[in-house]
């Protein structure tokens, strides 16, 4: 017999296991799943008892082979995949491959990628966690019953390739209904009325009006501004009241997935799913020079505010060195955790205190430093003392009108010195605060105020606002749709479905994420059910805790639910088929035209088609009036009859087109203002293939063959120079995953930033 087998996820965590466990040991990558559902049928067996038949991972066969053919000459096998749900999957899939050839099968969890994180797993294998195998079995299962049931019906009432997803439509509803508030909104009128105020020693503040006659008041138009502004004529000011107390703020606790992945969205710009990418390449290893690869943070998916013995002591002593003793409370701070959280992993955190973000700074790339920083920062911060203030609250009589100043003074730092007061994810807009943070000058009750202006402004309630990525995040964790752990697959899926789009930094629906969102809710609006998708998510975690039986959750599930699907089968509104007659004609032939839905979203056809072909784009405006969209005119003049060219949509993307047409069919691509580097006569032209993937390739084509994937930017590299740069989508390849970003196309040169 020979070497212990160590099975891991990834080949950059294989790398950095594989460099503490030395000689003896041979580290391999599973490099994400092997074997899952079958891509094409449901591949769940319902009649009996939902089993489920995985298959093999397209692809994945060298490596199921080199697993089975190490396994059998290996002394022992630890399975060390990530330590969470899908790593659990992914061990009992390797386990059923090479028990048949080594029944040394143990289970091994690495939550810190270094020394002693790896020299603890090895000291303590488990058995395989049959639980957390069958909870995400069971979560797996009912996916499928969903998306692979509801999607044909999709396919079939509205268009082919659509999705659902059992958590995917739910978070999709989020922002439909936000903008159904959004748009149901009416504002309201207010005034706001701030006195400009000065001491006798000429020292101004503002006070804002709160109270007349002891009760708060509201001014909800002009004439009562006026009234205000009268009453005040001749008003002596007087200070009345004068409040001052210490307040004192304890520090965030460290970490978890959903914290994270808000802080990053609101602080760094990052979405969650860079914000992910990110920290799984910090958790699995960077090189650090002659050190070589180390895991410079804990595992990235927890939903606990726990932190060890160990890591607790390290955060005070590097506290004390580097700040002093005021700095450090008397004892370690914890942290309460969530109702329903799991608890198996600590709080997100550095590995080592050692490793300072500034020490890291020659190694890291700059997106992993910011988000480094921000873990450090956070980590230390929760263990610092607390930001102490001398807050005052100051009351100004006037007549029988009060006014109220509030402001207040940092005496102490404390935690503050790292890790700058948050307001998490809260989104501010409309808020006002600034004047509440003013110092006030010292006053006394009694003394007498001179009025130096007196402002009333015109102001407006607000809807609430659309989500952002952090508020999104905070918004699925509260409302308990999905795990953290999913979250920016979620937010990725939406967005690459065409449901939802993000704009100026705001999630807004589409059309159609609004008519799929109207279809499933109206059919299954159980599914759709906000409050049942969270009590789903509990009664799944109760499967882990051993609480709930896995089999029992599903049929108690799929029952009801064929009855559903069958009767959306027979009853679902039918889209793709719907013609909608409008009040508009056709400039072709003069007969109306029709709302109709395409692959592209709704356009008016002609109502006599198909002998007349005619279309137009249409947009709604505010009280929902159809719009007809006019062709996008631009400068450039057809090159055979002279007339204006037209933006237009087609299969393979937009191009210019002769307004002349039909008597004039001359077209030519939209160049993106990117010379073409391998001919340098052409310019580069978005293009689609037949299967509707875009691509850019040279405007000289055939005669140049130029063509990549990533969509060129017409601005040059910083760094090497080279004439364009290109938008990355973000991409998975196996457990792999590269974030979306600006990047120079040059090999070897390095230079990447966000979008």
């Amino acid at each position: 017999m020979g070497e212990t087998l160590v099975v891991v996820e990834s080949p950059a965590k294989a790398k950095t296991v594989e460099r503490y466990l030395g000689k003896g040991y041979t580290v391999v990558a599973s490099v994400g799943h092997l074997k899952d559902l079958p891509k094409n049928e449901l591949g769940v067996d319902v009649a009996h008892d939902f089993q489920p038949q995985y298959v093999p991972i397209k692809g994945k066969a060298k490596v199921l082979k080199e697993i089975r053919d190490l396994a059998k000459k290996s002394e022992q096998i630890l399975l060390a995949s990530d330590p969470d749900r899908e790593g659990e999957a992914i061990a009992w899939h390797i386990k059923e491959e090479v028990e048949r050839y080594n029944k040394t099968v143990q289970r091994i969890l690495i939550h810190e990628i270094t020394q002693r994180g790896v020299s603890q797993a090895l000291a303590n294998p488990l058995p395989l966690n049959q639980r957390l195998y069958e909870s995400q079995q069971a979560r797996r299962i009912l996916d499928r019953l969903v998306g692979y049931q509801i999607s044909p019906l999709l396919w079939d009432k509205v268009r082919r390739g659509l999705s659902a997803g059992r958590v995917q439509s739910v978070a999709v509803r989020l922002v439909v209904d936000r903008e159904g508030e959004i748009q149901r909104f009416v504002p309201e009128e207010y005034w706001s009325v701030v006195a400009e105020l000065a001491t006798a020693g000429r020292k101004r503040f503002k006070a804002r009006l709160f109270r007349r006659q002891g009760k708060k008041v509201r001014v909800g138009s002009q004439v009562a501004a006026a009234e205000i502004r009268q009453a005040l004529a001749g008003a002596q000011w007087t200070v009345a009241e004068v409040e001052a107390k210490e307040q004192r703020k304890s520090p965030p606790p460290p970490f978890t997935t959903a914290k994270l992945q808000q802080e990053a969205a609101r602080l760094l710009r990052f979405s969650a799913k860079r914000t992910m990418a990110l920290a799984q390449g910090l958790y699995q290893g960077v090189e650090l020079g002659s050190e070589g690869p180390v895991g410079l943070i804990t595992y990235m998916r927890t939903d606990s505010t726990r932190l060890s013995e160990d890591a607790l002591a390290m955060a005070r002593e590097a506290i004390g060195q580097r700040y002093g003793g005021e700095y450090l409370p008397d004892k370690p701070r914890q942290f309460r955790t969530k109702k329903g959280a799991q608890d198996a992993h600590e709080a997100i955190r550095p590995s080592s205190a050692e490793r300072t973000p500034d020490s890291l700074e020659p190694f890291l790339e700059r997106d992993q430093l910011k988000l480094y920083r921000l873990i450090y920062n956070r980590f230390l911060a929760s263990q610092m003392a607390e930001a102490v203030y001398q807050k005052t609250q100051v009351g100004v009589q006037a007549g029988d009108l009060e006014f109220r100043a509030q402001g207040q003074v940092l005496v102490f730092a404390g935690y503050t010195r790292i890790y700058g007061e948050t307001t998490e994810a809260d989104d501010r807009e409309g808020k006002d605060g600034d004047e509440d943070r003013a110092e006030l000058p010292r006053l006394t009750v009694g003394e007498a105020l001179v009025l130096e202006q007196l402002h009333t402004d015109q102001s407006f309630t607000q809807p609430p606002p659309r989500f952002t990525e952090a508020t999104i995040v905070k918004e699925l964790e509260e409302r308990g749709i999905g795990r953290p752990s999913t979250y920016a697959a979620i937010i990725s899926n939406i967005q690459e479905r065409g449901y939802v789009k993000k704009a100026e930094g705001r999630f807004h629906p589409t059309e159609l994420g609004t008519l799929v969102t109207d279809l499933l809710v109206k059919a299954f609006p159980e599914i759709l059910d906000v409050e049942f998708t969270a009590q789903m998510e509990t009664r799944l975690d109760q499967i882990e805790d051993g609480e709930a039986d896995w089999l029992k959750i599903l049929k108690d599930f799929n029952d009801p639910f064929a009855s559903t699907l069958q009767q959306a089968r027979d009853e679902m509104r039918d889209v793709k088929r719907e013609e909608i007659p409008t009040a508009i004609t056709c400039d072709k032939c003069g007969r109306i035209m029709m709302l109709r839905w395409g692959k592209n979203g709704s356009f008016l056809a002609c109502s006599g088609y198909p002998e007349c072909k005619g279309t137009k784009e249409y947009e709604r405006d505010e009280t929902g009036q159809i719009q007809v969209k006019e062709p996008e005119v631009t400068d450039e003049k057809c090159p055979s009859c002279g007339l204006p060219m037209l933006v237009k949509n087609g299969k393979f993307g937009r191009f210019l087109a002769c307004s002349g047409y039909p008597g004039c069919k001359t077209t030519r691509p939209i160049s993106l203002g990117v010379t073409c580097p391998q001919c340098g006569e052409g310019q580069l032209t978005e293009k689609r293939t037949r299967k509707g993937k875009v691509f850019f390739s040279c405007s000289r084509y055939p005669a140049c063959e130029y063509a990549l994937w990533d969509r060129p930017v017409p601005e040059p590299c910083p760094e090497c120079g080279h004439p364009f740069l290109v938008h990355k989508a973000a991409r998975t390849r196996g457990s792999s995953k590269s974030p979306e970003g600006i990047a120079c196309p040059r090999e070897g040169c390095g230079f990447s930033r966000e979008p």
